[in-house]
């Protein structure tokens, strides 16, 4: 796997006081490793300020421009009065700052809860919210960031992990054949999907980036914002069987069609978009193994029940590809 040495073994509590020094900010003390893997966020207590949210970027993963364009993206958004929580500004409007190699960003700290998304009600809110971000999301493209396509969340990841002895030798040429019909299946989704507008997401919009308070919704963590279809800010809020999802995706389309059109063909391209999600997730943490925080939190990464699993998962999502797409009238 990843012959890198592990990314953050420099980062010391010292290097993250002496960050936030430099910010002019004080710490009073308190610093508490909140739940990431990608990057590494601390919530740090503020002398005589509210708490705040420091984010140490992976090194070598974004380019200083891909991270200050996702920035300008969320202060767009937060400017058009949509609840996400931007990177806050300092020494002559910067958001972005370094120390000792490593790249970083404050931000305000956001309470709330993961929501569970039942309901008519909640998935309307959270539809016309999504509507809102996408009808910002297409004012312009991005330029510095890349987009979601079948090569860099399918081929390549698949290529990553068959090359790299990631996976039990059992299992090898049973993963190779079956990633390889998924993939097949992918592109024929894209086909019948037809060329779909390419807008600027979220990207990852599943459940826990959300947080939900009284006031309602906050989208949080805009590091895997991405170009490509409107669907894919969609797709990640729905659970359960065809009938519960057809259901669901016509509350959250209810809501978002009143602040953005979707394109229907779009539906073609759910489960091609579940496919490249889960074999990208498996080659993302075959690519981190070296950081001590993956085998802790993913110790069942190398035993052949996990591959197991996802040969039979990708032989499922070969039939639901086959599938029509989930019918919605609105």
């Amino acid at each position: 796997m990843n012959t890198q040495l592990a990314p953050f073994s420099a980062l010391t509590p010292d290097i993250i006081l002496n960050a936030l020094d430099a910010l002019g900010l004080s710490c009073d003390g308190r610093m508490l490793a909140l739940n990431s893997y990608e990057n590494r966020v601390y919530q740090v207590g503020i002398t005589g300020s509210p708490a705040l949210v420091v984010k140490f970027y992976r090194p070598g993963r974004w380019t200083d421009a891909a991270i200050l364009e996702e920035h300008a993206f969320v202060q767009e958004l937060s400017q058009a009065e949509l609840p996400v929580v931007p990177a806050l500004a300092f020494a002559g409007d910067n958001s972005l700052h370094h120390i000792e190699g490593f790249r970083f960003t404050v931000f305000p700290k956001q309470g709330g809860r993961v929501p569970e998304l039942e309901g008519r009600i909640k998935l309307e809110w959270m539809g016309r919210l999504l509507g809102r971000i996408h009808a910002t999301g297409a004012l312009q493209p991005f330029k510095n960031r890349p987009a979601l396509d079948i090569n860099s969340f399918g081929e390549e990841p698949r290529t990553y992990l068959l090359a790299n002895n990631c996976l039990p030798g059992e299992f090898v040429n049973a993963y190779q054949e079956i990633s390889g019909q998924a993939l097949d299946s992918v592109r024929e989704c894209f086909v019948r999907a037809g060329q779909v507008r390419q807008i600027r997401l979220h990207g990852d919009c599943y459940p826990g980036n959300i947080l939900w308070t009284d006031d309602g919704p906050h989208f949080v963590d805009f590091d895997d914002s991405r170009s490509g279809p409107a669907v894919q800010d969609l797709w990640m809020l729905l659970s359960g069987g065809r009938e519960e999802m057809t259901v669901q995706l016509r509350h959250l389309l209810a809501g978002y069609q009143t602040f953005f059109d979707f394109d229907h063909r779009e539906l073609h391209l759910i489960e091609a978009l579940r496919t490249l999600r889960l074999i990208h997730y498996s080659a993302w943490i075959a690519k981190r193994w070296d950081d001590p925080a993956f085998p802790a939190a993913f110790p069942w990464f190398t035993m052949p029940r996990y591959w197991q699993d996802r040969i039979v998962e990708l032989r499922e999502q070969i039939a639901l590809m086959a599938e029509p797409p989930l019918g919605v009238s609105l």
